[in-house]
């Protein structure tokens, strides 16, 4: 084993790497702040744009980790016309299976490289919004924040794709209709919904839940063009698991992301036709995901049409921007705790621990989040 590997797995320096994380994240997250009061309500363009930056410089210390620190591989299989044309240049609303710990982190790989990282927003539970500092960060970048209740998150969502699909510059809106994690237990559960609704059996996804994606659907019609549908797989053979500790440890993995374009005005006007429509599109994802973990290809099996992958070069913007968030943070933030556990008085020596083990339990809760098997329950109850 390499002196970097050993470095990079090192809880010292995963320790480093947190304590630049989350203190850069609370100063951002200040920032927007200060903004969203007092710039929003006079200049909605000119908080956004600024906005977009702030965010961009949190979201991007996390490609980091995927492209320079792991050197994690994406394979895109992308339609080389479509993609010149039309990716980073328009509102997109995108369709993504929910099936790995790191799924999320792979589509913002991927749209850094089309230079709309700062603008990707999702739907997300609304308790996320209370958490320090991503959760704060994506409040104040007007995420899609939901009760999972109907009746009230579908106010919610006229209210806030209307305020999204005003954006001055692309914004990428992600919905993963499958709700939460796929896992066995909540697959069981799936298959049980589906056989009672006479609706199509999955293998690998689980049913999906149609009326976000509807509801959505009507608010968004003419603003925004249109649908991509992502559907990403993980090397079949590989020896370590796509998780946030994988790539934390500096190990790598190689995903394989397709995504399809497809114009809004090709879906269904009618409510119950665009539900058919959504289960119709899991049905041949399904049919992807089925053919990949055969055979290593997408299309081999699934009757899709082939798509040729690509790589694209890492950019230099997620190195740079997290070595200088380091030089600001830890810097100080060392100088100051080793002063603390050096200083030979006990009170000071507790206080500095005290500051270490918070930013070391905040790291792991954050990893634990993003894990499966600490996933919610949602998907296991009757829908």
């Amino acid at each position: 084993m390499s002196y970097l590997t050993l470095l990079k797995q090192s809880t010292v320096v995963q320790l480093c790497f947190a304590i630049s994380y989350f203190t850069s994240g609370l100063i951002l997250s200040l920032i927007q702040a200060t903004l969203y009061f007092g710039l929003k309500p006079f200049n909605k363009y000119l908080y956004r744009k600024i906005n977009y930056y702030l965010s961009y410089s949190f979201y991007c210390q996390l490609v980091f980790m995927s492209e320079w620190w792991s050197a994690t591989k994406l394979s895109i299989y992308v339609k080389k016309d479509e993609y010149e044309k039309y990716y980073g240049k328009e509102h997109g609303y995108l369709i993504m299976n929910h099936s790995y710990e790191i799924d999320w982190l792979m589509g913002w790989h991927f749209c850094d490289g089309i230079q709309v990282l700062g603008n990707c927003k999702a739907y997300a539970k609304k308790s996320i919004q209370y958490l320090p500092p991503i959760g704060w960060m994506w409040k104040f970048s007007e995420f899609v924040f939901l009760d999972r209740s109907f009746d009230k998150d579908k106010e919610i969502i006229k209210r806030q794709i209307t305020e999204l699909c005003d954006y001055p510059d692309p914004v990428w809106l992600l919905l993963t209709p499958e709700g939460t994690r796929f896992t066995p237990k909540k697959h069981e559960a799936s298959l049980k919904f589906a056989k009672e609704k006479n609706l199509p059996i999955l293998k690998h996804h689980l049913t999906p839940r149609t009326r976000g994606f509807t509801t959505s659907l009507q608010y968004f019609r003419g603003k925004i063009p249109a649908i991509y549908n992502i559907q990403l797989a993980f090397e079949r053979d590989s020896k370590v698991p796509p998780t946030l500790m994988t790539l934390l440890c500096g190990k790598p993995v190689h995903a394989h992301l397709y995504i399809q374009r497809i114009p809004v005005d090709s879906i269904p006007e009618d409510e119950a036709e665009a539900t058919k429509w959504l289960h119709q599109l899991y049905v041949t994802k399904d049919k992807m995901q089925d053919s990949f973990m055969n055979t290593g290809d997408f299309f081999l099996e699934s009757g899709v049409e082939r798509v040729e992958p690509f790589e694209r070069p890492n950019r230099i913007y997620s190195l740079v921007n997290t070595l200088g968030w380091a030089v600001v943070t830890l810097t100080p933030m060392l100088y100051y705790l080793l002063g603390l556990l050096l200083s030979g008085k006990l009170l000071y020596f507790s206080i500095g621990c005290a500051i270490l083990g918070a930013f070391y339990i905040l790291l792991q809760k954050s990893i634990g989040m993003s894990q499966i098997s600490q996933g919610s329950s949602y998907g296991t109850e009757k829908k």
